[in-house]
Parts: structure tokens; sequence; C-alpha cells
């Protein structure tokens, strides 16, 4: 049952202001022959806060904050930390960012007293209990809100956490879907989904199961959904198994009817994560992007697909086509496509002089 929600304020990044009322550049989604840029959001461990990067080949990413976040997560988040941020843009033209509401090392930065927000021994590893929420039309103003379940819904004060949110717009629902993963107590993870209102600052419907895995004793984590060429849904996700690691699951719904598939998917030897689908503009090609935690220093991994069937493995940041600029360690990181002028406005804001056609 729904309880009343109190909406946190409203702020906005680099200047952070409300951007309700605004008005979306142009009607729906962006026309696959308009864009001519990429946008990574991404964390970093130290901080624990939201960065962005361009690109305008898909291969050469360049911190539009020379490596510096472009919003703390000690001033969005409740836990004084954000990670698993996630960029997507919706029918209305507006972007929406999700991201999980967690600062791993909270005691460390001083932020709490305790190891974790909650006990260990209650509500395991990392226990959290909501996101964050962020809409925006130009990429620069920002409304934002902070949504936890245990305030949003009646019987969700034994969460065990909530983590890895993304969002996606739902053509049947005519809302943004949120989907991610969440455990109660000390169960294993399982993965989600919710509805968002329209202003995009909390969820307006319980959880539900988005996908079971066979093995009721593996946790699954970290799903992303890309809608494919054929009008099938592609669901990529991690399975706890060992190595931990990739697999995918097809439906014809968005919300329900994924269908396991044993195969895995990486291309690494030991256990990776925050697997993240995008598309090459104007291509007929998708390149799934993952975190590699298990090697040191970590790294993002990238595979290539003309038809989610065949995937060509093209390295590692900065070990193969894929290159970063003037960043590094980047984590859980999410990709989309924008045009000339998105691009252009977004890097002109952060003073970043951004080389496009």
């Amino acid at each position: 049952m729904l309880k009343k929600f109190v909406q946190n304020s409203v702020i906005v990044i680099g200047v952070l202001m409300s951007c309700y009322g605004c008005k979306p550049s142009k009607d729906g989604s962006a026309q696959q022959q308009d864009l001519a840029a990429y946008l990574m959001v991404y964390f970093k461990d130290d901080d624990h806060s939201l960065h962005m990067a361009l690109s305008t080949d898909g291969y050469n990413f360049t911190d539009i904050n020379n490596g510096k976040a472009i919003v703390g997560g000690d001033t969005i988040a409740s836990q004084k930390g954000i990670r698993d941020p996630h960029i997507s843009r919706g029918e209305d033209g507006a972007f929406y960012i999700v991201m999980t509401d967690l600062h791993i090392f909270g005691k460390e930065k001083g932020f709490r007293e305790t190891q974790w927000e909650r006990p260990i021994e209650e509500f395991d590893w990392g226990n959290n209990r909501g996101f964050v929420l962020m809409k925006s039309y130009d990429l620069i103003h920002w409304t934002h809100s902070n949504f936890l379940f245990n305030e949003g819904f009646e019987g969700f004060d034994e969460i065990g956490c909530a983590w890895a949110p993304q969002s996606i717009y739902d053509p049947l629902e005519q809302k943004m879907m949120i989907y991610f993963t969440m455990r109660m107590n000390h169960g294993l993870t399982k993965l989600y989904y919710s509805y968002a209102n329209d202003d995009f600052t909390k969820l307006i419907s319980e959880p539900k199961l988005l996908f079971e895995y066979p093995n009721e004793e593996i946790q699954v984590l970290d799903a992303d959904i890309t809608k494919m060429p054929d009008g099938r849904y592609c669901m990529m996700y991690v399975a706890q198994e060992q190595p931990i690691g990739i697999k995918m699951a097809f439906s014809e719904s968005l919300n329900k009817g994924y269908k396991y598939n044993d195969e895995w998917i990486d291309a690494e030897p030991g256990s990776c994560e925050a697997p993240n689908v995008w598309k090459r503009n104007n291509e007929d090609k998708w390149v799934l992007m993952y975190d590699i935690y298990s090697i040191n220093p970590h790294n993002f991994g990238f595979l290539e697909t003309s038809d989610f069937k065949n995937f060509k493995s093209i390295g590692h940041f900065n070990e193969g086509e894929i290159k970063t600029n003037n960043f590094t360690s980047p984590k859980h990181g999410a990709v989309i496509s924008l045009t000339k002028d998105e691009a252009v406005d977004l890097a002109k804001h952060w003073n970043y002089n951004l080389n496009i056609k």
C-alpha cells in the first residue's frame, strides 16, 4: 500500500535550480539521424559522486569537468554518496538519471558513526533504502528527489538493499519504468520494477518481480534492458555464479516474460558486473560495456554485436579501441546518444571545447 510520501527539496546541477515547467527541445526522443555524440555518466569510489564524459565518435571519451564531479554525492543523497548512475531519454524529450543512494565509505568519510547505515547482522553488506532521481530537459538544469522505499511504501521497513536502478520508457503504461536490484533483510538479491510519476520525484507502484533465475540459490542483479529492432527486449544482467558474469534474456514485453538463457556473454576470465548496452550512431551495431571489478586497477570491458547473438571483444578502456582522455577509474557507467546541439550546449556549460563536426 502506498504511503504518503514527502518530496525532498528540488535542486539543480551546476547552478542547481528547478526545471519544472521547462519545455523539451523537441517532441519525443531525438531521431537517429540527428545523433552526433555520446554521453557517459559514471561514478568513482573516491568521491561517490556523479561524473560525465563526452565522445564524438564512441571511441574516445573526455570528462567534461576534467575528471571532477559535476555534482557531489554528499549534496544529493541521504547517505551522502551515490553509486551506479544510469541515464536515459524519455518520450517527453527529457533526460532521466537514477542512482543508488549509498556510500560504502560513509564511516571513513565521517558521514556516520557505523560501518553501514543499519546493522550488518540484520541487513547485510552495503545496506541502503532507496534511490536518487533526477530529470532535465537540457542536461544542465536538473530536478532532484530522494526516494526511500520504507517511506514510500508500506511493508518495506525490512528492505535490505536497493541497488543499480535504471529507467526506460514503457509505451504501454506511458510512464518511466525503473528497474533495479533489491533484497529484503538477508535474502538474495533479485530484479524488480516499479513506475515513476511524471515529475520523476517518486515511485508510484509497489515493486514487482521482473525476472526469476532458475536456480533459487543464485543472486541476480544489475539489469540493463535494450529494445531491439525486431521489437523484442534484451535484458543483460549479472548472475553471481563462479565467476560472476553477464547473461542475457529476451522477452516480447518490457516488464515480464524474460526467458532464461544459460550462455555467458562477457569475455572475462574473472568476475564483472554493471552491464550497459548502447547503440552506435547511424550504425546497426551495439556496444556492451561492463565493469570488471576482479582486476586491479578495475576497468571497463567492451563487446560489440550487430545481432545480439555474436559478440566481438573490443578490449578494455585504454587497452583496445575505446579510450579515456582525462579521467581514470570510472565505475558502473551508462552511455546514451546526443544530438550535436545537446552535446555542444553541455560542453559549453562546463567550459569544455568540444570538437564536433
